[in-house]
């Protein structure tokens, strides 16, 4: 079946949704005519347990051109290229990854797989996040992980966190992945302190979302993971990508587990149909609405939810959007639904995905521009779903970039006060 093809609408009885998520994935590769990375249309396809990433000389070359450019095929700026360089140095520095030479600092964040700590990494005083995954499997298949996660030391982007390496402690099921320390935090933690984010904001975080993924189609990624926690800023303004699927042996080791992962994904992944691009630009939408609302949006929230937090007049909406974008002020929430993903079963919640009309935002609330974006991105059937090219010609995630008052660091510095710890 092609990526394209939508899923057969139920007829009688419902389909039951497909728990097991062994589809099969579709990695779009570069036509010989095109200069502007893969197309669309053309396609190879690989299992999702196999890992989707290139490979060997190849996969080392196309990596480091496309980290010269950004998502329209521009250099990348002096600062960008600097600080990807003197990641590349710290990372020289370090000969090996071992267990004992860490030091812990503080824990960022905990979840049903692990927790993420910061740690300082004793011979080179390197500071780094490392997240600790426990997984009871065979120890062949932890060093399967292991070899798989190797591709990432090739990642070169500006919109792609940092990876130091990965490596077992001691004989245990544990998986120490060490990344570069965003010290902002992940979008899940910033709501904690935010409430929910203005639009201004969101479109800067969208606009480097995109070239992240477009970065990912470069090197033939998909993320296959994209929502709120695996989206990271920094007090710079940077915001970057971490956790995509590079390893198809964690991705499947860790899916049981991952009930909030398979909150985010497309209609046609939980159907256990072939996937695409498509499939992280459907998670795309649901976390910009979740990020903008401050609540996860399925069920979807009814219009006394939203004046609960918002006026009733688009432009005073609009208004209070710049302003806390500019001064880095907290706006209020939405409260989580008496009915939302943390009241409903998985199987319930999943075939609510499956079955019922995806999610929009209320025109009064946002600009005409975001509203038509996510509605781009939550199209359930694939073929109207837009492309990730056609995203980038979509006016939102542009649409502040002449007001010099909007900057994603200022506004996280003023927020925060101080760096998370």
């Amino acid at each position: 079946m092609s990526s394209d093809q939508p899923a057969a609408p139920p007829t009688g009885r419902k389909k039951p949704v497909n728990l097991t998520l062994t589809a099969t994935v579709t990695i779009a590769t570069p036509s010989p005519s095109s200069s502007s990375g893969p197309s669309d249309s053309a396609a190879s396809t690989i299992t999702s347990s196999s890992g989707a990433f290139a490979s060997g000389a190849a996969a080392s070359e196309s990596i480091d051109a496309s980290a010269k450019l950004n998502d329209d095929g521009a250099e990348l700026d002096a600062s960008q290229r600097k600080k990807l360089l003197e990641f590349v140095q710290r990372k020289r520095a370090i000969a090996e990854l071992r267990n004992d030479d860490f030091t812990d600092i503080v824990e960022l964040g905990s979840g049903s797989s692990g927790v993420v700590q910061r740690v300082l990494h004793q011979p080179t005083g390197q500071v780094m996040a490392r997240k600790l995954i426990y997984l009871e499997i065979k120890p062949t298949v932890r060093s399967q992980i292991i070899r798989e996660l190797e591709v990432l030391h090739s990642c070169k982007s500006p919109y792609i966190v940092g990876y130091f390496g990965s490596f077992l402690a001691d004989s245990s099921a544990t998986i120490c992945i060490c990344m570069e320390y965003m010290n902002a935090g992940s979008l899940d933690l910033v709501l904690k302190q935010a409430g929910r984010l203005p639009e201004p904001i969101v479109a800067k975080i969208t606009q480097s979302v995109l070239r992240g993924l477009v970065y990912l189609r470069q090197i033939n990624c998909l993320h296959r993971d994209v929502k709120p926690s695996n989206i990271l800023v920094n007090l710079d303004g940077e915001c970057k990508l971490c956790d995509f699927g590079v390893s198809g042996q964690l991705i499947d080791s860790m899916a049981d587990s991952f009930v909030g992962t398979r909150s985010y994904m497309a209609p046609e992944r939980l159907n256990g149909e072939e996937y695409s691009i498509l499939s992280d630009i459907w998670s795309l939408g649901l976390s910009l609405i979740e990020v903008s609302t401050g609540r996860y949006p399925i069920p979807e929230p009814d219009s006394r939810d939203y004046t609960s937090v918002f006026s009733s007049d688009r432009q005073q909406n609009l208004l209070d959007h710049r302003e806390a974008a500019v001064q880095g002020k907290p706006l209020k929430g939405m409260s989580d639904s008496q009915t939302g993903p943390t009241q409903m079963a998985i199987f319930e919640l999943l075939s609510y995905i499956v079955y019922q009309q995806p999610p929009k935002l209320p025109s009064f609330a946002f600009s005409e521009q975001f509203c038509e974006f996510v509605d781009c991105c939550l199209r359930k059937d694939t073929k109207e779903r837009t492309r990730l090219a056609g995203l980038q010609e979509l006016e939102f995630p542009r649409m502040y970039d002449s007001d010099e008052a909007i900057s994603l660091g200022s506004y996280l510095r003023a927020l925060l006060k101080t760096p998370l710890k």
